[in-house]
């Protein structure tokens, strides 16, 4: 093992933060980078504390789980800042792609707290939500991990982004007409009702058939606002599935990354780190 203080690793992060900006700008892939972040964090059983933001997609079991189609394209992406940023966990490189996607393409600030620790080990398939199925299995999905109905009905507005892809999902089409651009329009195309060219799956409607979700939905169809501020804190609630920030000592450790790069088990980073990295966060934001 060798000692990496909390400085080195925080810098590997900012770095990492820069080259996202970048390549998800010149590839367009927001989308995806996005579905990466939260495939990888909605693992997690909060009874269990199994799953979870600990970067385990990357496993070859768990990315050939069918929900998972098409990420090899977004982990390859990530293979590239990771190899300018080695000392990065590829748990916390995979939730800091999600939230600048957001962020890049006009949506809001989340606060990224990094310190996640790498596994190898992958939860056993069905998981993830089934788009197919309704309300009560959203429910049952999102209450597993510890999440709530706002978070249910706020997460989904993240559809604002990409398009389904038939030989992925079974589906075709994207959200809005603007895949590409972070809004609320989710949910204002969602009260419309059936639009031509437009794609809603049957847990979308279910946002609408039950007055639990549907309350939210016409809160964030009316302002957009609410539904930005709702969705930078459920956002990083799921970001952080499975990852308990610490605020004890500054120190971390991590595998020599010579044996890493031949292993490729990823980097082993203590959570301590974590109490750095809030000054990290407001520097950030001072700048």
């Amino acid at each position: 093992m060798v000692k990496v203080d909390a400085a080195a690793y925080l810098k590997d992060v900012e770095k990492a933060r820069r080259s996202l900006r970048a390549l998800i700008a010149s590839k367009n892939c927001a989308p995806i980078m996005l579905r990466l972040a939260w495939h990888d964090a909605g693992t997690y059983d909060a009874n269990t504390k199994i799953g979870g933001a600990n970067g385990s997609i990357r496993n070859h079991e768990e990315l050939s789980h069918a929900a998972n189609n098409g990420l090899a394209i977004a982990i390859a992406l990530c293979e590239e800042v990771k190899n300018k940023s080695p000392l990065i966990t590829y748990a916390d490189l995979y939730q800091l792609a999600g939230v600048v996607a957001v962020e890049i393409t006009g949506g809001p600030t989340i606060h990224f707290v990094p310190g996640r620790k790498d596994s190898l080990v992958s939860p056993r398939e069905g998981k993830l939500p089934d788009a197919k199925q309704g309300a009560q299995h959203l429910k049952d999905i999102f209450y597993r991990m510890g999440l709530s109905n706002r978070d249910i009905v706020a997460l989904s507005g993240g559809h604002t982004l990409g398009r389904a892809h038939p030989e992925r999902s079974g589906f075709d089409g994207a959200w809005t007409n603007d895949p590409l651009k972070f809004d609320n329009s989710y949910f204002k195309e969602l009260l419309k009702g059936e639009t031509d060219g437009l794609l809603k799956l049957p847990t979308d409607k279910s946002l609408l058939e039950d007055p639990e979700f549907r309350h939210y939905v016409e809160l964030y169809a009316k302002d957009e606002d609410a539904f930005f501020k709702d969705y930078a804190i459920s956002h990083k609630k799921l970001s952080e599935l499975g990852f308990t920030p610490s605020s004890s000592g500054l120190k971390m450790e991590v595998k020599n990354t010579a044996i890493l790069a031949q292993s490729a088990v990823g980097v082993a980073v203590a959570a301590a780190v974590v109490a750095m990295s809030y000054f990290y966060e407001v520097h950030r934001r001072t700048k």
